[in-house]
């Protein structure tokens, strides 16, 4: 509970508790004033030729923000608590996604790692176009309209992704 602190608390959460969603709940409820979805763990690698483990550092890729997509698009509403999209945000298009589900912020540590401080102008560059295009008067008229609550059958956002997902599969002989 944050009953003894007055200053905000965010919570990293990593993906891999047995009910995401419970957590997140029970966070909220004890006062959390937000959730960051994911948190990385940067994990060590062993040389064997050595015999040293080694620090080994992964930096995200775009393809790493459909974990925190999914999630944050089932949670935004359901909880009070500001949620941070982290894990895979690299471009403006990213960011939209994520907005469209419902984040309340998003978070570059990789992208700006690879491009620098200056590709923030890039991706806000692209945000600000993205809204023009689609007549967006604000960040916060978008946010959340994709997210789970938003669709006429709420189960659709999970069974959509699945089916869409196997539906793209094939299979290759070897």
């Amino acid at each position: 509970m944050k009953i003894t602190v007055q200053t905000p608390v965010a919570v990293k959460l990593n993906p891999f508790f047995s009910n995401l969603a419970n957590m997140a709940k029970r966070l909220d409820a004890g006062g959390a004033d937000g959730l960051v979805l994911f948190n990385r763990f940067y994990q060590p690698d062993i040389d064997i030729e050595e015999l040293e483990v080694k620090p080994s550092v992964l930096l995200s890729t775009s393809q790493a923000l459909r974990l925190p997509l999914t999630w944050i698009g089932i949670l935004y509403g359901r909880i009070k608590a500001s949620l941070a999209a982290t894990s895979g945000v690299h471009r403006a298009e990213d960011v939209v996604k994520m907005l469209l589900v419902g984040a309340d912020v998003t978070m570059l540590c990789s992208a700006l790692l690879r491009n620098g401080v200056n590709h923030l102008r890039h991706v806000e560059g692209g945000l600000r176009e993205c809204m023009e295009n689609h007549q967006y008067e604000s960040v916060r008229q978008m946010q959340g309209s994709m997210s789970q609550l938003r669709c006429p059958d709420p189960g659709a956002f999970e069974r959509a992704q699945y089916m869409r997902a196997v539906k793209g599969l094939v299979y290759v002989h070897p």
